[in-house]
């Protein structure tokens, strides 16, 4: 059985002492480039590969960093954990990827688990019931960056979508199509999507002088089962919604199932807008109009913040802990028509 490569063995192959070797392989800037080069190259000739925790423990770095999402179902959820990984490696850092399926319980574990692993920072869509720990980790020195939804009982660092302009824009698009009765369909009222979304629905709905309906809207959790559930409830109706708008992808997933359990089609028979786009709604036929929210950029500010707060010397964070936005567009498609006079 091959015996595992040591520093020693690199140092002696590379006849330098142990210290050179190490100050090379790590970087530090206390040897020549020239010789970083060629002490990199015999390491990896020999197949050496560094004791990550006890250079953690010299250092008091793991170069390891949390993203703790709900889901993967989520066309959002994966584009951030693409986009968070990709940036974070090239900085030298790998990702610890953990799911909640949005329960505070696994939650706080979840964070208890990466505390102990000693990451260096934590990027989270939080479920908004673990606050405190959150808390506690940014303000003992780890720093916490949250995204997509915000925490309501503690002020952190945050990465939103406009979501109130984005569920504005898509509930007027369907108003100037001269549709009247739109059914929402919208995750947890008490989560910053949901009440967000609900408030740009609603505000559209009053601008145009429409009393708002509250039969007319299903929450519940983000979970496909959710929209499923809406999409019954609403097609049940005597006065049938003409437009259906999806706030978030996993209940999509079930609304199109509703739809095509009664052999609706989209947008002959109702017209359908759905948030958050993924690539399988611009390959449907018909394509699926959405209002997107920006995840490639949401992920990519996600990681420039927390990249930032990694940097040695970063400043601390401000007193009260930033709140960003990046803008939510309507992509119109082929899936909503005007209402038929």
């Amino acid at each position: 059985m091959q015996s595992t490569v040591t520093l020693r063995d690199v140092a002696q192959a590379a006849k330098v002492s142990i210290a050179t070797a190490s100050r090379a392989l790590a970087g530090e800037g206390l040897t020549s480039r020239s010789t970083e080069a060629r002490l990199r190259r015999i390491a990896a000739e020999l197949g050496y590969r560094p004791n990550a925790l006890a250079r953690g423990l010299k250092t008091r770095t793991t170069r390891l960093v949390g993203l703790v999402v709900h889901n993967l179902t989520n066309a959002s959820f994966r584009v951030l954990a693409e986009v968070v990984q990709r940036r974070l490696r090239a900085e030298g850092y790998q990702t610890i990827l953990c799911i909640t399926a949005d329960d505070p319980e696994q939650e706080a574990e979840i964070i208890a688990t990466l505390a102990d692993q000693r990451v260096d920072g934590l990027i989270i869509c939080p479920t908004g019931h673990n606050g405190a720990r959150l808390a506690a980790l940014d303000s003992n020195g780890t720093p916490v960056t949250c995204v997509v939804r915000r925490d309501e009982m503690v002020e952190m660092e945050t990465v939103l979508a406009a979501d109130p302009e984005g569920a504005y824009a898509g509930t007027r698009h369907l108003l100037e199509l001269g549709h009247r009765r739109i059914g929402l369909i919208v995750g947890r009222r008490e989560t910053t999507s949901g009440r967000e979304r609900l408030s740009g629905y609603r505000r559209a709905l009053e601008e145009a002088g429409i009393a708002f309906d509250p039969s007319l809207v299903h929450a519940g959790p983000y979970e496909p089962e959710t929209g499923l559930a809406g999409c019954r409830q609403l097609l049940d109706r005597a006065d049938r919604p003409t437009a259906l708008f999806v706030a978030n992808h996993e209940s999509a997933l079930g609304v199109l199932r509703g739809l095509a359990e009664r052999d609706l089609l989209v947008p002959d028979d109702i017209s359908l807008l759905c948030y958050e786009d993924m690539p399988g709604f611009a390959w449907q036929r018909p394509a699926i109009s959405v209002v997107d929210s920006g995840a490639t950029a949401m992920a990519d500010l996600a990681a420039d913040r927390l990249l930032q707060r990694l940097r040695p010397n970063a400043a601390p964070p401000a007193e009260t802990a930033r709140e960003y936005r990046i803008g939510a567009r309507l992509i119109q498609r082929h899936s909503c028509r005007p209402v038929a006079p």
